[in-house]
C-alpha cells in the first residue's frame, strides 16, 4: 500500500509462495533455503516457489520455479497472537544465481530504531479497511516496494498494547501511508542489505499510527542455523 513499483530485479532475493496463484512471500537466504512466516504454511506438495519474478503474469525468462523438499515452521508458532511466526522452507534443488536470483545475508545485529528499510511484495496495492469491506483488494502485477523506517518498540506498544512480543518488530510512517498489506505475509522487511523482518500483522494497511508489525529476524538467528545443519 502506497509503495511503488521496485526497480525490476532490485530484490533478488524475493520469494513467491503460489499455489495457482501467488499466497504469501518469502525471502531467500541461500541457495536452498527460503525463510517466510509460519501463517503462511501450505501443503508443501501443491506449493510452489518462484524466484526471479517480476511481473508475475509474464514469464520474463528469469523465474526459476522451485519445488519444496521440506518445510519445518517454529515449535513455538502461535496461530492466535503470531508470536513466532518463522519457518523455513528447504528446496528439492538449490537455486541458479543470476543477475535476478541471489540470497539475502541474515542481519548481524538487530535494528534500531529510526533504521530505513524497504518491504516488497506482491501484495494488495490498496486498503479498504477505511471502508469496513474486508476482503476487497487490487493484487498488482509487478513488484512493489515501500521505504518504511523501524519504529521503537515503545512507540509500537502504544499501537498495540500487550500484543507484542520480543519476537516482532515494527516498521512504518506515523502518519501512515506505506505498508505491507494481505498476501505481502512472509515477505523481507530489509534493511543495509539485509533480513531484518518478515510481514506478519498489523491493523489495516497504512493506517496512520499502527504501523505493521513484524517477524523480527535477529532473534532466530540460532533456531535457523540450527534447523538448516540439520537438514543439510
Amino acid at each position: 500500500v502506497g509503495g511503488y513499483e521496485c526497480t525490476p530485479h532490485s530484490q533478488p532475493w524475493m520469494v513467491s509462495l503460489h499455489y495457482g496463484y501467488h499466497f504469501c512471500g518469502g525471502v531467500l537466504i541461500s541457495e536452498q533455503w527460503v525463510l517466510s512466516a509460519a501463517q503462511c504454511w501450505y501443503n508443501p506438495y501443491s506449493m510452489q516457489l518462484i524466484v526471479g519474478d517480476h511481473n508475475v503474469r509474464m514469464f520474463e525468462g528469469t523465474e526459476q520455479l522451485l519445488k519444496t523438499d521440506n518445510i519445518i515452521w517454529h515449535p513455538n508458532y502461535n496461530y492466535q497472537t503470531l508470536d513466532y511466526d518463522i519457518m523455513l522452507i528447504k528446496l528439492f534443488h538449490p537455486v541458479k544465481v543470476t543477475d535476478a536470483v541471489r540470497p539475502i545475508s541474515l542481519p548481524t545485529g538487530c535494528p534500531f530504531a529510526g533504521m530505513p528499510c524497504t518491504v516488497s511484495g506482491w501484495g494488495s496495492i490498496y486498503s479498504d479497511s477505511y471502508l469496513g469491506l474486508g476482503g476487497m483488494s487490487f493484487m498488482p502485477f509487478h513488484l512493489q516496494c515501500a521505504d518504511v523506517p523501524v519504529v521503537s518498540d515503545e512507540e509500537c506498544e502504544k499501537s498495540y498494547p500487550g500484543m507484542l512480543t520480543r519476537r516482532m518488530l515494527c516498521a512504518g510512517h506515523p502518519e501512515g501511508g506505506q505498508d505491507a498489506c494481505s498476501s505481502d505475509s512472509g515477505s523481507p522487511l530489509v534493511c543495509y542489505g539485509e533480513v531484518h523482518g518478515l510481514v506478519s500483522w498489523g491493523r489495516g494497511c497504512g493506517l496512520p499510527g499502527y504501523p505493521g508489525v513484524y517477524t523480527k529476524v535477529c532473534e532466530f538467528l540460532y533456531w535457523i542455523r540450527d534447523v538448516m545443519a540439520a537438514n543439510p
